[in-house]
């Protein structure tokens, strides 16, 4: 698949260029290194008074923790936050390379956004068969299940499988669409106002990559919470 500097027509040279590997590939190796070497850091320096890279970190932890715990619950908070919580900080990560001048933001790549958004497709039906069995299917079924409901449930059947199978695809979509959507707006008003824009773009920009890692947390959490929670 082409970068997406070069789809949408801008010729784009990065700062780290190794040959025969996709820039958003690279960009997504370094915001891992980026993110251990930052836990192994605030690991060896924790302290009782936060203060620092440490402060940071545990206020969008916590946020990111009661974001689990508000949509799933107490009981599953636990469980699903490793996941939640690593997608939350990496998508934010590669959201805000793209701001960095020489820098790619790997989400702005669709193989990058179905690579967080597939694992959540599989977590949600893993769990869901886990916790329920083969009443899971009930899940699919809709409100009413009766013999006299049967071709209700047939049709409320496959309209749920079919909006199942297109939740990856709306995950990665969106968050890609969102992430070129803005690369392009940013190099168009650079072009324009040069000498009076860039501290706007880099705020809407900032904006941008916040509201996008939530909205992708926030749904993964939803989805989740859909599969544990008993089918009414």
């Amino acid at each position: 698949m082409p970068e997406n500097s070069k789809e949408v027509g801008v010729e784009a040279t990065y700062f780290l260029n190794i040959p025969g590997v996709p820039s958003f590939v690279t960009y997504s190796w370094l915001a891992m290194a980026i993110l251990i070497v930052l836990a192994i850091i605030v690991r060896r320096s924790l302290k009782l008074v936060p203060t620092g890279a440490q402060n940071v970190l545990e206020a969008v932890v916590e946020s990111l923790y009661n974001l689990c715990e508000e949509t799933i619950g107490h009981r599953w908070a636990g469980t699903f936050f490793p996941l939640i919580g690593t997608l939350g900080l990496y998508i934010l990560v590669c959201n805000y390379m793209g701001l960095i001048p020489g820098f790619d933001s790997p989400t702005a790549n669709i193989n990058t956004t179905a690579a967080c958004a597939i694992p959540v497709f599989f977590a949600t039906h893993y769990y869901g068969l886990k916790v329920h069995g083969p009443k899971y299917i009930n899940h699919f079924l809709g409100p009413i299940r009766s013999i006299f409901a049967l071709p209700l449930m047939i049709m409320m059947f496959f309209i749920e499988l079919i909006g199942h199978f297109v939740r990856p695809l709306t995950l990665s979509v969106r968050l890609f669409g969102n992430m070129v959507a803005k690369h392009i707006l940013l190099i168009v008003l650079g072009i324009l106002a040069p000498a009076v824009v860039p501290v706007v773009i880099l705020g809407l920009g900032v904006l941008v990559g916040l509201v996008q890692a939530y909205v992708f947390v926030l749904l993964t959490a939803m989805y989740l919470a859909g599969a544990v929670e008993e089918a009414h």
